[in-house]
């Protein structure tokens, strides 16, 4: 279940950073983008602190930070029209692979 929970987690990181963005593009009512940013950002540290109960902290952070980066990255691609190469997306993917071994050498 934590691993769920930080999975979650990670993917409200994506939220706040996304929000982020939009807020910082919007020309008029950037209130609404700061109060999803705040909301993403709230549930997010909440479901990090609950997965890390039993989850490692490190192994918890790392792999919260990796969710949050990697989902970062393809909304600014997707959304933003951000640049992409094929050395940024082989980054990605190593990147992935990380967070993929340190979920297969964690104990719990």
């Amino acid at each position: 279940m934590s691993w769920i929970l930080l999975i979650i987690a990670g993917i409200f990181e994506v939220g706040f950073a996304t929000c982020l963005g939009k807020a910082r593009e919007a020309d008029t009512n950037t209130t609404l983008w700061m109060t999803g940013f705040f909301i993403c950002l709230g549930l997010s540290m909440y479901l990090l602190y609950k997965a890390s109960l039993e989850i490692p902290l490190g192994t918890a952070y790392a792999v919260w930070t990796g969710i949050g980066a990697v989902g970062t990255v393809l909304i600014g691609i997707f959304v933003f029209k951000e640049p992409y190469s094929f050395l940024r997306i082989l980054f990605l993917c190593t990147l992935v692979g990380s967070i993929v071994g340190l979920k297969m050498v964690s104990s719990h």
